[in-house]
């Protein structure tokens, strides 16, 4: 199989890192061509939404599987505004790596994948319409995954903690769900070979509020947590402020039962103690 990818974000890196080998070629685009050398075996193409070179274009077209990581800007999703026709006449997996998100505020209830989105944010609406798009693009051979918080190696509490940049924001009421990077991967390989596109929630299994994170990794790493601040009165920027505006329990039974997914790091303390093995945070 040949795999193409549009934007070599955290996640995509990862999953070429773990499983590029089971393709025979291994391809995709980057913002920054200061980044082509970066893993081994990938043959990186800089792309920033502007029109695709000819050799970009024929790539996609011989692609078995599209992976596809880069998120809808204000005025959509430059991915599909560049490549959409090239996938027009032909068939080939499309995994899609959405958020959430866009399930919106449920006051901490749980949600799945019957649950319709909210169209509350523009980025949400963006969001949504990009989905909708790559499922049309792909005929409906679309795997979209949408994704729970991130962390992984560089990129959670105990690294944060360690930098001295963590903080314990207390919202009463919110709870995230969360994914470590090796079960993204996981997902993204079992999606490629599921015979059918379809939604699935790609999340652990333990919502929680954000607080209790940050202070299990203090607790790992033998420090005190940063003091507790108000939500109302923390400064943030407004991006920041905006992911707090929902809270919802998101369940990952689908993701289980259709794909086949057992995840290495079912909870958000399964996660850490990995990585705090691993050397983070040290």
């Amino acid at each position: 199989m040949r795999l193409f990818i549009l934007g070599l974000g955290y996640s995509a890196r990862h999953f070429v890192r773990r499983h590029g080998d089971r393709f025979s070629h291994v391809a995709g685009t980057v913002r920054d061509p200061a980044q082509r050398n970066d893993l081994a075996g990938f043959e990186a193409h800089p792309f920033s939404g502007s029109r695709p070179s000819r050799e970009m274009v024929q790539q996609v077209r011989d692609a078995d599987v599209l992976l596809v990581s880069i998120p809808p800007g204000s005025t959509g999703d430059p991915a599909i505004a560049a490549f959409g026709d090239v996938l027009q006449g032909s068939r080939r997996k499309v995994v899609y790596l959405s958020t959430i998100g866009v399930y919106g505020d449920h006051g901490g209830a749980w949600v799945d994948e019957s649950t319709p989105p909210q169209a509350t944010l523009d980025r949400t609406r963006m969001r949504i319409a990009a989905e909708q798009a790559w499922t049309d693009a792909a005929r409906g051979d679309a795997a979209i995954l949408r994704l729970a918080g991130i962390y992984g190696p560089g990129r959670n509490a105990l690294a944060t903690l360690r930098a001295g940049t963590a903080r314990r924001i207390i919202k009463p009421g919110q709870v995230f769900n969360r994914i470590h990077v090796d079960d993204i991967a996981s997902a993204i390989m079992a999606a490629v070979h599921h015979p059918n596109g379809g939604v699935w929630n790609v999340c652990d299994d333990e919502p929680a509020p954000p607080q209790d994170v940050i202070a299990y990794a203090a607790k790992l790493m033998g420090v005190a947590p940063p003091p507790e601040e108000a939500f109302e009165t923390a400064e943030m920027s407004a991006m920041a402020r905006s992911f707090y505006a929902s809270s919802a329990r998101v369940s990952n039974a689908k993701l289980k039962r259709e794909l086949g997914v057992t995840l290495a790091c079912p909870t958000y303390r399964h996660g850490l103690d990995a990585l705090w093995r691993a050397g983070e945070g040290r």
